[in-house]
């Protein structure tokens, strides 16, 4: 039996949006969903028992971040990333490869791997498709991804075709180079920039390796959110409707909507944690600047609207306080704050699929949110 099976639920009569069930060797949740990111094994100021309680059934760490601190083998000696970290739930890694392409000016890309330099100290290093595999086999997590070229927005038709092609067959050697097919299930990643024929190709060739999951790379990486949206329109139809589809570093509300819509079951993105540390907050109204003088003598709860810890104790005034002294808890406050506000849009969004009424969900909350008209907010 696969280690990672996608259950559909319900189909929206609206949007043919999906409401699903992934199960992993450790549990289930429901799709779609929305991961808070981990990136060295820690979602930044949570503890596992707090995103539990939000409802968090599945968070990402990283793999390449991993690998330089503290190492595959120290948290394959702890037993795995689980007992590292005591999170008995569902754990994603990706591949790496999108923080050599990121972190690194000094990198070489061959058909063997991709040579480049250690962000933290310059040391050289090389990560190449069984590599990345063998550490996130030594990391025990439930979903791998395989290592791919993540190329810049825009290139060109010509230098994406060669990447795609590259990209697929990195992946088969990952495939090869899997050693526990049993209790990890391994993604492919279609890229194709904004290529409509590209698209078409890389999910060609990457379901024809019968993956047990698909996700979606090279989005939301600077193009304009109606391109993104017209990819995840062609795309998706591409991939299995029995299997996951992920669409990696997404979340922003109407990203997280729009996506749905698109049929996507599953998303990460840093960015409730990120601005959280600026004290941007999101709220059922839009976004929310805490540090903001007009909030200093406000003492109401970020968001009416919410019943998360923060909003129930905590007023715009202390958090404000807290966070313009450098105080760590104010930090907590809202990075607590943003994941629960997430966790509960895509709640609201499963249960407008169940009612078939996703298209008139979208519509409130966009119009409540602020993302309606010509002085439309965003993030």
């Amino acid at each position: 039996m696969a280690a990672i099976t996608y259950e559909l639920i319900k189909t929206d009569k609206q949007t043919g949006a999906r409401l699903g069930k992934i199960h992993t060797p450790h549990g289930s949740f429901d799709t779609p969903m929305f991961m808070p990111v981990g990136t060295l094994a820690t979602v930044k100021t949570m503890s596992p028992e707090e995103l539990k309680a939000m409802g968090s059934g599945i968070i990402l760490s990283n793999t390449y971040h991993l690998w330089l601190r503290p190492g595959e083998d120290l948290i394959e000696e702890a037993g795995g990333l689980h007992k590292f970290m005591n999170w008995d739930q569902a754990i994603l890694t990706d591949s790496g490869g999108y923080q050599v392409f990121s972190l690194s000016d000094m990198r070489d890309i061959k058909e063997e791997g991709v040579h480049f330099r250690n962000h933290l100290n310059g040391d050289k290093l090389f990560l190449s498709p069984e590599k990345a595999i063998q550490v996130q086999n030594s990391l025990g997590s439930d979903i791998m991804m395989s290592f791919d070229e993540c190329p810049p927005y825009p290139a060109t038709h010509e230098y994406m075709k060669k990447s795609i092609e590259r990209t697929s067959r990195w992946a088969e050697r990952g495939l090869k180079a899997h050693a526990r097919p049993h209790d990890q299930g391994l993604f492919g990643i279609v890229q194709g920039g904004s290529y409509k024929d590209l698209r078409e190709q890389s999910a060609r060739d990457l379901v024809s390796m019968d993956f047990p999951g698909y996700s979606i790379g090279g989005l939301s990486v600077g193009e304009p959110k109606d391109i993104m949206n017209e990819v995840l329109e062609y795309t998706t139809p591409l991939l299995p409707s029995n299997k996951p589809r992920y669409l990696m570093g997404v979340g922003s509300p109407d990203a997280l909507i729009d996506g749905v819509i698109r049929g996507v079951d599953m998303f990460d993105c840093v960015l409730p944690t990120r601005i959280a540390r600026n004290g941007t907050c999101m709220t059922s109204q839009g976004r929310l600047v805490v540090r903001n003088a007009k909030f200093a003598r406000d003492f109401r709860p970020l968001d009416e609207a919410c019943d998360c810890y923060t909003c129930k104790n905590y007023s715009r005034a202390y958090i404000r306080h807290l966070l313009r002294c450098d105080e760590t808890f104010g930090i907590r406050l809202t990075t607590y704050h943003n994941l629960h506000f997430l966790l509960h849009l895509m709640e609201q969004v499963r249960g407008a699929i169940m009612n078939d009424r996703l298209a008139d969900f979208r519509e409130e909350f966009f119009e409540q949110y602020g993302l309606n008209g010509p002085n439309a907010k965003n993030f």
